[in-house]
């Protein structure tokens, strides 16, 4: 495909739907061009795939069967932990502003972002009763143009993207949740994983693309007004997100000044949100809810009792374990492959 055509739309499940299209395209792989066909070859499990196109269909294959402790087995579980976790270790104890590097691959991903969010403004939705209906959109609109993926990178291309689409909402319900955000995380984890994102990236994959994603997530789920995934976003310590918490919470540890007892301050949430992903949250909430904080996030309420931003790290990262990455309903829309892969972890 050298070509996507951006329709003109008007209500957000077409929109998401295109972005869900436009993002299988498979530019991002180009990011990095040293990638071997060795590294990225696809696994058996891989089910439906078209070897002739080189395209691949993650599979799904948590089913309500499965316990916590079988999800715990499967060696996904330990590459998307250990990501996060390393990232955790990564941003300890540093500001947004802090000094990294910015990579080539950091910008494009920083330029595919800021497409989408130049789409969610020149997307408005329906103000009318019927917007969620489906209805056909009209030709036109801007076209992206891209490159078509090289043979030996196809399969990976193919593989990523998947986890890429997953991350923008679901189409149809027109929700958002942790899960989408996981997709995203194992998004970022397999470009890792291929070699298209260093080691040394790891301070910019946090600070400067996943919090523009975070950005761009929150304008959706303003100008669309969606739904949490789940019952209430039961499966988030906000409605939507889990991650900004744990590696925000990290920023923190041994800060000289701020307990956590401080985020419920309105003064050190305006002073400090432009350097803390944590209170980049807390003011999201805050704009978007009304009435005591106590009753609204009471989960992030009690957090604010812990003595200590390390033990609140350390809680969270638990926490994000056992009630999102070890929860069925979150689980099982997780798609598995070859760089992610179902397969019983290593001993």
């Amino acid at each position: 495909m050298d070509l996507c055509q951006l329709s003109s739309l008007s209500q957000p499940s077409c929109f998401l739907e295109l972005v869900h299209q436009l993002f299988g395209v498979l530019q991002l792989i180009h990011l990095h061009d040293g990638l071997q066909s060795g590294d990225v070859a696809l696994a058996g499990l891989l089910q439906g795939g078209d070897r002739q196109s080189g395209k691949a269909l993650l599979v799904g294959q948590v089913s309500a069967g499965d316990s916590s402790h079988r999800h715990r087995l499967h060696q996904a579980y330990a590459d998307y932990i250990g990501f996060i976790l390393a990232l955790n270790g990564a941003v300890k104890g540093k500001k947004l502003s802090c000094e990294y590097k910015v990579s080539e691959t950091v910008q494009k991903l920083l330029d595919l972002l800021g497409t989408l969010d130049r789409w969610i403004n020149e997307t408005p939705p329906l103000t009318s009763p019927h917007a969620l209906e489906t209805r056909p959109t009209e030709p036109g609109g801007r076209v992206l143009g891209v490159r078509s993926a090289p043979e030996d990178t196809s399969a990976a291309a193919a593989e990523i993207a998947v986890y890429l689409k997953e991350s923008v909402g679901n189409a149809v319900r027109i929700d958002y949740g942790t899960g989408h955000e996981a997709a995203f995380a194992a998004f970022l984890c397999c470009l890792c994983k291929v070699g298209a994102l260093k080691v040394d990236d790891q301070l910019a994959i946090v600070f400067l693309v996943f919090n523009r994603y975070l950005e761009v997530m929150r304008k959706l789920q303003k100008t669309y007004r969606m739904e949490p995934a789940g019952s209430q976003g039961v499966w988030g310590l906000d409605d939507f997100q889990f991650l900004p918490f744990i590696w925000g919470s990290s920023q923190f540890v041994d800060h000289p000044t701020l307990e956590p007892r401080h985020f419920l301050e309105e003064r050190v949430v305006d002073e400090q949100q432009h350097e803390y992903m944590f209170l980049e949250c807390i003011k999201f909430i805050n704009e978007m809810k009304t009435g005591p904080f106590a009753e609204h996030s009471n989960q992030l309420w009690n957090i604010s009792a812990v003595p200590s931003w390390s033990k609140v790290n350390q809680g969270l990262i638990r926490m994000y374990k056992a009630e999102c990455l070890e929860k069925f309903p979150v689980i099982q829309h997780f798609k598995f492959g070859s760089l992610l892969s179902i397969q019983p972890g290593k001993p």
